[in-house]
């Protein structure tokens, strides 16, 4: 997985098939730095592209701390660590939407 090659952390999926109109899943992973959160926002765009998946864009900007990447039915959220404690997507979802992540 694109996450994991390029060392992001904490990686969670939520299925959030159920109580959501907008996507299936729900990928939440940490980022060391802006940086940090831009290389692997690129290398993941690349690598979905790459492989034909759904691709429907990228909102936010690495200065913010938080990159989303859009790809239909799943919606991956890049975020430095202090932004996501902030915003707490884990909580605001629920722990029934929580899975495991392959290793």
């Amino acid at each position: 997985m694109a996450l994991e090659d390029n060392k992001a952390v904490d990686i969670l999926a939520l299925d959030v098939r159920n109580i959501s109109t907008f996507a299936d899943s729900i990928i939440i992973a940490s980022a060391n730095s802006n940086r940090h959160a831009k290389s692997i926002s690129e290398k993941v765009v690349a690598s979905v592209k790459a492989s034909k998946e759904s691709f429907l864009g990228v909102e936010g900007q690495s200065e913010s701390g938080w990159i989303l990447i859009d790809c239909g039915e799943v919606v991956i959220n890049i975020m430095k660590n202090e932004i996501r404690e902030f915003y707490d997507l884990e909580g605001l979802w629920g722990e029934t939407t929580l899975t495991q992540t392959p290793d």
